[in-house]
């Protein structure tokens, strides 16, 4: 005859004192409160300090307005219709899936986007956005701005300055027709609603719509940069002084013999990373000098402008080869 008896409930402790675990004080995540589905005509989204780093998922929406004003690991944006969506700084991949008349506002260091349709898209993406099987999708830069974006940019590890925004690399290419296109550069962020009373209910609020950090002019630099290292570039082309492309990359003392050809900078990359410019206009030169003149960085040494058109052409070239080479390898 067989017996069984219930083990004996042990309870480990050290001394009287139960022993705690530090898996035990780990918060609970519910992935409930990182999912956002089935939203018709609504107003919903997430305020800085709600996803903090976190994966999410959109997914099944029309007609909705739906703002992530915080940093996440990776998005996933699933079967939306006629939607307008704000995503936050993103650490790792942006995916759109069978979306349709959306626009989005996006920052992240991968953008994938297949089987959509009808898209306008502002984005920040540090790497080379990718689409497949997609057809009418708009580019334009990123250009949105609250006031706890550049720490969500940190966040998330992605450089201010380095935006591949409009070089799309389109998998699947049909002959005589073009999937995707940019849009005009006078088009802004006009299209987010505050919610009407549906503002105050989720805590959500409108941001002042302003073109991101690069693109400020340089005597008006914004907070970070006065943490490193600056080398403009610029270069005559275009009749108004427009920031063409900016970069930027982490150099070390050969890199600045190769690059510029002179040992001037050898010590100057040592301070921190090395972030190029590229400005297009007549007097471009003249322009930027005066901006650098105007600020700290004409008196610390800390910024570097061509001096003229031919030796900003070879720096431009240099510098940027250096970079697409850097982040490709």
């Amino acid at each position: 005859m067989g017996c069984c008896a219930s083990k004996p409930k042990v309870e480990e402790t050290q001394g009287s004192t139960k022993k705690e675990y530090s898996w035990d004080k780990r918060a609970q995540i519910d992935p409930k409160d990182y999912i956002i589905e089935n939203v018709n005509g609504q107003t919903v989204g997430k305020i800085p300090g709600q996803v903090n780093g976190q994966q999410f998922i959109i997914q099944n929406c029309e007609d909705a307005c739906i703002y992530i004003f915080d940093n996440s690991a990776q998005v996933t944006i699933d079967d939306c219709k006629n939607c307008r969506i704000f995503i936050g700084p993103v650490k790792g991949s942006v995916f759109l899936r069978d979306c349709a008349g959306c626009k989005f506002v996006i920052a992240c260091q991968q953008f994938r986007a297949r089987d959509c349709k009808k898209i306008d898209c502002f984005l920040h993406c540090v790497t080379q956005p990718i689409i497949e099987a997609c057809t009418s999708m708009q580019f334009g830069c990123f250009q949105y701005n609250y006031e706890e974006l550049e720490d969500q940019f940190k966040a998330a590890d992605i450089s201010l300055f380095n935006n591949n925004w409009s070089n799309i690399h389109d998998f699947t290419p049909v002959a005589d027709e073009t999937n995707w296109g940019l849009l005009p550069e006078s088009c802004l962020i006009v299209f987010f609603s505050d919610g009407g009373s549906d503002r105050k209910e989720h805590e959500i609020f409108l941001m002042t719509c302003v073109r991101t950090i690069p693109f400020m002019l340089l005597p008006r630099p914004p907070r970070l940069m006065r943490e490193l290292s600056l080398m403009g570039v610029v270069v005559h082309l275009q009749p108004h002084c427009t920031l063409v492309q900016s970069k930027e990359v982490t150099m070390q003392e050969d890199d600045a013999r190769r690059v510029f050809g002179s040992e001037s900078y050898t010590l100057l990359v040592k301070l921190g990373p090395v972030i190029g410019f590229e400005y297009n206009g007549p007097n471009a030169n003249l322009h930027c000098q005066k901006a650098v003149a105007d600020t700290a960085y004409g008196t610390t040494g800390l910024a570097f402008v061509s001096s003229n058109q031919k030796t900003a052409m070879s720096y431009v070239e240099n510098f940027y080869n250096f970079a697409d080479m850097q982040m490709s390898g």
